[in-house]
């Protein structure tokens, strides 16, 4: 069949090809797509000790989906077309292939156009062809049945159902089906389908499904076009192989269970979800969108409420795992099913995410709003995001794989989150990030969550030392509660521009990791409390420099790093107080000069507290200084020394009180919850840091 009408709806999905050493163009804030897949790997450089390579599927909408003309089909004419005419309980049937039953129900046994109105009260549409396509017009149909599927295709070689240009169309059950021998293949939804099904047309199509499903097809369902709302006291629409949905859908769902999933897992190639465009406003008690295997979303426009919204995120356990150790959420309850499908057998978890697959999610395009209890995009496996505009709210992770996290475009906003951005190795490497966290900003390390696609049952399956956070370009702002970069493992920066506003309390910082952090190009500025301040590693090729003031400045403080000519290297306001701050610049040199300044204003364009060119003026001069060395700790009274890689600074403590909470056996607070002596004061210094 010819397959060349999908292009006119959706083309390949071009992410770029990311190396988490060196992703897609160096200091670029914007990668340049390019191919039909988006790969992920790690490769041995001299940044890192420990990594492994992580290799995404190659996802593409024409291997995905396959279409053909029938799939597009909405013609029909009264000379070769079947009529069928309901009227409550009987019906009438003009043409071959169909017949009338008891009660109005009716049987099609033949492949061929069959065109149905009217209203049948308490009766089934069966549909049972040996081969061949039927095409279903519906042209201003009401069907029910009260203990059955009222739309029952038992067996066909392909359904295609046109909603009629100007008609409405409706079906529905009642709350209790009765089986003559239960099995799992038995009937489950108000439109249910042993065939692959395509629904296309512009008319309008409501289902209601009052005992389990909406709209479920044991093979394959393609949403073509049309307007389609469905509510279901479980699952909204299944697609055990795929669900496909082009941008001529209109799609409303509202489920007790899923919005959109599709669950096979047991056939390689099945189990996906592949969205081209369309309009999408699901409101789920568990997933909206779920995928057993692989999603991939390349335009449309997503309104997604899961498990009643982000007010109802569980609340969240502190676990310390050491130095970069995080904190981890408490389980889900995992899913129990002992059969597939059935109604009377399937116990939903309490999953409740908003985009979740088992192996692989890629998103390219599309307009998304989604307000979920659980992680807003979850992946089991690899998740990348190379184009689109998110905006998330969560009660737990704002974007989640348990292996890889791939940024290579779009434009983020996580506006609530428990942790903003976790997996086991994270790349960033283009589009707009912003990201509000309850705890760290962006964690590397977090693994597997325990999720399976239905619930939460294991811990992290990574233990070979691999957690690695590369930045390659994209511009990034982080405002986190706990740690704003958290790597169980090592970081590497080479383009782009981070700004993280970091956590007030002592026991944080705005930069964390158990390896090393090699700073080879991009801008980053790093403020919070001072207690766990770490820099950049003093192996970095581009120049740091760590200021610790005496106490906590206030929300907003300006401060101004400049040259000895008076050319800034930067203006910035953290959003919160903070006792610390960092800054990484391809500009600073050693063997210069510098000037810290604290208050005052500027006239420069404001994003996310830094500014960008204008005047400043009204600051009070703090410090001056030569940078010598790769990381500069500097105090008030100059250049300090400092740990490598972790010190006070010269300044006392935290923001509370400036004694420093000491870490207990692993990495973790005392048992007792004593707040030990502060760590000693950095000494001051006019030479470089001390090793």
């Amino acid at each position: 069949m010819k397959k060349t009408k999908i292009k006119h709806y959706v083309g390949v999905i071009a992410l770029c090809t990311v190396l988490l050493a060196s992703a897609c163009s160096n200091g670029s804030n914007n990668t340049a797509a390019s191919g039909n897949a988006a790969v992920v790997e790690t490769a041995s450089t001299d940044q890192q000790t420990e990594t492994a390579a992580v290799a995404t599927t190659e996802l593409s909408m024409d291997e995905l989906v396959e279409l053909d003309d029938e799939d597009y089909n909405t013609e029909w004419s009264e000379d070769s077309s079947t009529k069928i005419v309901l009227n409550g309980t009987s019906a009438s049937v003009t043409g071959a292939g169909a017949a009338a039953g008891e009660g109005g129900s009716v049987s099609i046994t033949e492949a061929g156009t069959y065109v149905l109105s009217g209203t049948l009260n308490d009766g089934q549409l069966t549909v049972n062809v040996q081969d061949g396509t039927v095409h279903l017009v519906l042209n201003g149909v009401e069907l029910h049945d009260n203990d059955s599927a009222p739309l029952y295709i038992v067996k066909a070689g392909k359904v295609v159902m046109t909603l009629q240009e100007g008609t409405e169309n409706k079906l529905s059950d009642g709350t209790n089906y009765v089986y003559a021998d239960a099995t799992a293949e038995d009937p489950n939804a108000a439109l249910y389908s042993k065939a692959d099904l395509t629904i296309n047309g512009t008319g309008k199509l409501t289902v209601e499904g009052n005992f389990n499903n909406g709209i479920n097809s044991r093979d394959d369902l393609k949403l073509v076009s049309g307007t389609i709302a469905v509510k279901a006291v479980d699952d909204g629409i299944l697609g055990k192989d795929r669900v496909a949905a082009l941008e001529g859908a209109t799609l409303t769902v509202e489920a007790g269970g899923d919005g959109v999933k599709a669950t096979n897992a047991e056939e390689e190639g099945k189990g996906i979800i592949a969205i081209g465009g369309g309009t999408f406003d699901i409101t789920s008690g568990n997933d909206a969108l779920q995928a057993e295997t692989s999603m991939l979303v390349n335009g449309g426009t997503f309104s997604l409420i899961t498990g009643g919204g982000s007010v109802n995120g569980e609340t969240h356990v502190e676990e310390r795992g050491g130095w970069g150790g995080g904190q981890q959420a408490a389980p889900d309850t995992a899913s129990t099913a002992t059969g597939t499908d059935a109604a009377v057998t399937e116990e939903e978890s309490t999953s409740a995410k908003g985009l979740k697959s088992g192996t692989d999610i890629q998103v390219g395009g599309g307009t998304f709003e989604i307000d979920s209890a659980d992680d807003s995009v979850h992946s089991n496996g690899n998740l990348t995001i190379a184009g689109g505009e998110l905006m998330l709210t969560t009660g737990d992770d704002g974007i989640h794989a348990d292996t890889a996290v791939t940024i290579a475009g779009g434009k983020i906003n996580i506006t609530k989150s428990y942790e903003g951005i976790e997996g086991s190795v994270i790349t960033l490497a283009g589009g707009e990030t912003t990201v509000t966290a309850s705890d760290d900003g962006v964690n590397v390390g977090g693994g597997n969550d325990g999720s399976s696609v239905n619930g939460r049952a294991g811990q992290n399956t990574i233990t070979d030392g691999t957690h690695m956070l590369t930045i390659t370009g994209g511009t990034y702002y982080v405002n986190a509660t706990g740690d704003g970069l958290d790597s169980n493992g090592s970081i590497a920066m080479s383009g782009g521009t981070v700004t993280v506003s970091g956590p007030t309390n002592a026991g944080n910082g705005s930069l964390d990791y158990d390896g090393t952090f090699e700073m080879t190009g991009g801008y980053l500025i790093a403020a919070g409390s001072s207690g766990m301040v770490q820099s950049t590693s003093d192996t970095s090729t581009q120049q740091s420099v760590l200021m610790t003031f005496p106490q906590a400045l206030e929300a907003g403080t300006m401060v101004r790093l400049e040259d000895s000519e008076g050319n800034a290297i930067a203006t910035v306001a953290p959003a919160k107080a903070f006792q610390s701050i960092m800054i990484s610049s391809p500009d600073l040199k050693q063997g210069s000069t510098y000037t810290i300044y604290s208050g005052g204003s500027s006239t420069g364009t404001e994003t996310n507290g830094l500014y960008e060119g204008g005047e400043y003026t009204g600051g009070t001069k703090v410090v001056s200084f030569e940078i010598t060395s790769a990381v500069t700790w500097v105090n008030e009274s100059g250049v300090t020394t400092a740990q490598s890689g972790m010190g006070m600074g010269g300044g006392r403590g935290g923001m509370g009180g400036g004694e420093r909470p000491m870490r207990g056996e692993g990495g973790q607070p005392p048992a007792d919850g004593t707040v030990l002596e502060a760590a000693p004061q950095g000494t001051t210094d006019t030479g470089t840091q001390a090793q």
